[in-house]
C-alpha cells in the first residue's frame, strides 16, 4: 500500500523533527535539563577518560575497556545532544537528509560498539576471577585491543546495514519525524515503500546483537558467581563481588532499554513511549555510567584523590 501512496510527490531532501510536543515555556524548561544532562556527561566520561590515562595503577586491561567506554558514553551522547539543544531554541526544527543519515550512521555506531564492549567487559571479569594465572596472557595488551576493535568492527557491519537498509527508502511528501532525533522507528513510520523487510532487518539484527553480546555476559557472570561461591571467607566473597557490581548496574541499564526500544516488534507502533526510553538510553546512562564507576569503585576513587592531591 505504502508505494502507491504519495508515488506524484518529490522526495524530501531534509526532514523536520518534531521532537517533545510541549508549550514554549517548558521548551526552555527542557532545554536547561538537557543542557544540564549533557554538561554532566562531559565532565563525568572525560574526567573519567583523564583520571584512568594518568594513575599508572589503573594501567590495566580493565580500566583500559572502561576508558573506552567512557569514550563511547561521550560519542553517542554529543551525536544526538548537540542537534537537540539547537532545536529546543529554534521554530524550524529541521535536519539536511544526509544530516539525518549521518546522524543514525553514527549513534548506531556507537550504541552498538558499547553492547560489544560491555560483552569484553565481563570477559575480562571472567578472565580475572576464574583464571587469575592466566589473566595476564589471556588478557596482553594485545588481545585488549584487538577485541576493542572487534566491537568497532561489530558497530560498524550493524551501522552500515541499518543506515544502508534505511535510507534506501523513499520518503515523499511526508518528512516530519516524531522523534527528537533519526532513528529507525520513526524514519520507517514515514517512509512511501513497504517496510515489512525494514521492520524485520530491524528486529532481527537487535535481537542477534543483544542475544550474542548478553549470552557472553550472562556465561561469563554465571562462571564469576561459581567461582566466588567457592571462596571460603567473606570478605574475599564482597571484594570480588564489588569489583563487578559496578559492570552489571551498567549492563542492566544499557540492555533493558535497548531491548524495550528495539528487539520486540511492537516497539515502532509507540513513538511517545520510545521517546521517554530514547532519552533514558542516549543521555541519561551515558551521564550515569561514570557516576557508577566512580561511586563504587575504590580505585577510581582514590585515584581522583591522588591525582587532586598533586595538585
Amino acid at each position: 500500500m505504502k508505494n502507491e501512496l504519495n508515488r506524484n510527490y518529490s522526495e524530501v531532501t531534509e526532514f523536520i523533527l518534531l521532537g517533545f510536543r510541549t508549550p514554549p515555556k517548558l521548551q526552555i524548561l527542557l532545554f536547561l535539563v538537557f543542557l544540564l544532562i549533557y554538561m554532566v556527561t562531559v565532565v563525568g566520561n572525560i574526567s573519567m577518560i583523564i583520571v584512568i590515562k594518568m594513575d599508572s595503577r589503573l594501567q590495566t586491561p580493565m580500566y583500559f575497556f572502561l576508558r573506552n567506554l567512557a569514550c563511547l558514553d561521550l560519542c553517542y551522547s554529543t551525536v544526538i545532544s548537540l542537534k537537540t539543544l539547537a532545536n529546543f531554541l529554534t521554530n524550524e526544527k529541521k535536519i539536511s537528509y544526509n544530516g539525518c543519515a549521518t546522524q543514525f550512521f553514527f549513534f548506531a555506531l556507537f550504541v552498538t560498539t558499547e553492547g560489544f564492549l560491555l560483552a569484553v567487559m565481563a570477559y575480562d571479569r571472567f578472565s580475572a576471577i576464574c583464571s587469575p594465572l592466566l589473566y595476564p596472557v589471556h588478557m596482553c595488551q594485545k588481545v585488549c585491543v584487538w577485541l576493542v576493535t572487534g566491537s568497532y568492527i561489530c558497530g560498524s557491519i550493524n551501522s552500515i546495514v541499518q543506515t544502508s537498509s534505511t535510507f534506501s527508502l523513499h520518503f515523499c511528501g511526508e518528512n516530519r519525524l516524531d522523534h527528537f532525533f533519526c532513528d529507525v522507528p520513526a524514519l520507517i513510520n514515514i517512509a512511501c515503500d513497504d517496510t515489512y523487510v525494514n521492520e524485520i532487518v530491524l528486529f532481527f539484527l537487535s535481537a542477534l546483537i543483544i542475544i550474542t553480546t548478553t549470552t557472553v555476559i550472562l556465561v561469563s557472570y554465571a562462571y564469576i558467581l561459581s567461582t566466588v561461591l567457592k571462596i571460603p571467607a567473606t570478605h574475599g566473597r564482597s571484594k570480588t563481588f564489588s569489583t563487578c557490581g559496578s559492570h552489571i548496574a551498567v549492563v542492566s541499564l544499557f540492555y533493558g532499554t535497548v531491548f524495550f526500544m528495539y528487539a520486540q516488534p511492537g516497539a515502532i507502533s509507540s513513538p511517545e513511549q520510545n521517546k521517554i526510553v530514547a532519552v533514558f538510553y542516549t543521555l541519561v546512562i551515558p551521564m550515569l555510567n561514570p557516576l557508577i564507576y566512580s561511586m563504587r569503585n575504590r580505585d577510581v576513587k582514590d585515584a581522583m584523590k591522588r591525582i587532586l592531591c598533586r595538585k
